[in-house]
């Protein structure tokens, strides 16, 4: 069976893609406008946010058709709330504080139909409602992404048996949790997170998996670098900040135009 979701088989060449963040709401227009935008994927986070399963349901719903992966970070490292998002259409799964290899394992299962895992069969929006059943059944496995979080010094001291369980196609760094599991809570630019993220991007190397970085506030030389530093499976801002830098820099042009008018 061949690999035909774009970013799953990006993940396994460890070829560059971009996606972002949805974290504001459950609102289909913004799945829409993020999509058209061209981002390879979108993953709403249904960690941070009150976004629940008929949320992020909307949100797939706002992605369809428009070329982007429809991808969700889980609220936790459990069976059914991923096997709930993946019947409801998401392509991939991003799943939080895992800090060891049995938890990479099990968000894998719960990923997997059988044999390779747990996930439960049924009708539901992936399958067109059972009009597809059998072809999804027989496709999913390979073509659902699995992307863990390293997010913690325990997960940057497991990386390597981590990076060895099957099923795992790329880990993404959480680099506010991170840096606050070091001690240097918001300083994700101080020497400790620097070290901790080339330890986990020299695993992915070893282990061919591809290393991926969420820049909160990306800017091109941000980004420049973080290609550079080896990471493929790059997250570029979230909707929030998008919509603050926008109004705020209408309003500093609007400002500065009034200031030059009253001269």
């Amino acid at each position: 069976m061949s690999v035909t979701n774009p970013v799953r088989k990006a993940l396994l060449e460890r070829k560059a893609t971009f996606g972002s963040w949805i974290q504001i709401g459950p609102y289909p227009a913004l799945a829409e406008i993020l999509s058209n935008v061209g981002f390879d994927w979108l993953s709403v986070d249904c960690e941070h946010s009150d976004i629940d399963v008929e949320g992020f349901t909307a949100l797939a719903r706002g992605m369809y058709g428009r070329g982007t992966v429809p991808m969700v970070r889980v609220r936790e490292n459990d069976t059914l709330a991923i096997r709930q998002m993946l019947d409801a259409g998401a392509q991939g799964v991003i799943v939080p504080l895992v800090n060891t290899a049995e938890d990479a394992r099990r968000a894998v299962a719960a990923a997997k139909y059988p044999p390779q895992g747990v996930r439960g069969f049924c009708f539901s929006r992936m399958n067109e409602f059972g009009t597809k059943f059998a072809e999804y059944a027989a496709s999913a496995n390979e073509n659902i992404a699995v992307v863990v979080m390293i997010e913690s010094k325990q997960a940057v001291e497991n990386i390597d048996e981590i990076l060895s369980v099957d099923g795992v196609d790329g880990v993404l760094i959480g680099p506010y949790d991170m840096s606050g599991s070091y001690g240097v809570t918001g300083d994700t630019s101080h020497p400790l997170i620097k070290g901790a993220c080339r330890a986990v991007v020299e695993g992915c190397r070893r282990h061919g998996k591809s290393a991926g970085l969420h820049l909160v506030k990306p800017d091109e030389a941000a980004i420049t670098a973080t290609i550079a530093e080896g990471f493929t499976f790059i997250a570029l801002g979230v909707d929030m900040i998008f919509i603050q830098q926008a109004a705020g820099v209408a309003l500093a042009s609007a400002a500065h135009a009034a200031g030059r008018a009253s001269c």
